[in-house]
């Protein structure tokens, strides 16, 4: 794994007139973000993720003896950061074969003297496979052959295999069964322990209350409210969530 990292947000503003949000996730710390739809949460990941340009402020990825900042998405990527979009039909290329799918973003990896070694990638594929459990027929199988939460589990497996410091989700278990999201949070729980930052973002309330250690409750654009400890329950998730006192 990476280096530990925590990833220092300062006057970050995601839409004009919103006031500015400051935000340190530290490592092996999982935050979750929640929210009324279009009300800013996943832009602030996409921000994160150096998908989409703040409006001001900055975002750094403060590694041992060194910071970075995340001005796009490929800096984001270098410097440790991995990003699972939401949706997997916005992360697999259903032409490509589950192996394929895995190594498509770290081929340089798998190359041994100038060459694409198959043996050196399939031993990478097995790792994670065996990690995240990970059911598939055979590693040339096209993708599509997979049930959605193994093609999920096979994004996850790609997004690891970059080693990062930060792993940021969105919405990482949108539609997947109840067996694939016992397996995704062990992994979740475990990424953390050895010292990963999590950001998840859910429009499940009950997951995040399951999994992160507080949440940050976005309404208009801003952080309505950050909670943590006991105070985290769905009453005053969804309390803040409706700009109401808890």
């Amino acid at each position: 794994m990476a280096d530990r990292a925590a990833l220092t947000i300062r006057d970050l503003v995601i839409a004009p007139g919103a006031s500015p949000i400051m935000q340190r996730i530290a490592p092996g710390e999982i935050v979750g973000l929640a929210g009324l739809d279009g009300h800013g949460q996943e832009l602030f990941l996409e921000m994160l993720a150096g998908l989409v340009a703040p409006l001001g402020g900055s975002i750094t990825l403060d590694l041992p003896g060194a910071s970075r900042a995340i001005t796009g998405f490929r800096k984001a990527v270098s410097s440790g950061i991995a990003y699972l979009p939401r949706g997997r039909a916005n992360g697999i290329f259903p032409t490509q074969s589950v192996l394929d799918n895995f190594a498509v973003s770290t081929l340089s990896r798998d190359t041994r003297l100038g060459l694409i070694s198959p043996a050196a990638r399939k031993a990478r594929y097995e790792a994670y496979r065996e990690r995240l459990s990970i059911s598939a027929p055979r590693p040339d199988a096209p993708i599509t052959t997979l049930s959605g939460g193994n093609q999920q589990k096979v994004l996850l497996a790609r997004a690891l295999a970059l080693d990062p410091a930060m792993l940021l989700l969105n919405d990482p278990t949108r539609g997947v069964d109840v067996a694939t999201r016992h397996v995704l949070y062990d992994v979740f729980r475990g990424l953390a322990s050895d010292g990963m930052g999590l950001v998840i973002l859910s429009s499940e309330i009950e997951e995040i209350l399951l999994l992160c250690h507080r949440v940050l409750v976005f309404r208009e654009n801003e952080v309505a409210a950050e909670i943590a400890g006991q105070a985290m329950t769905t009453g005053n998730v969804i309390a803040a969530m409706f700009g109401r006192a808890a």
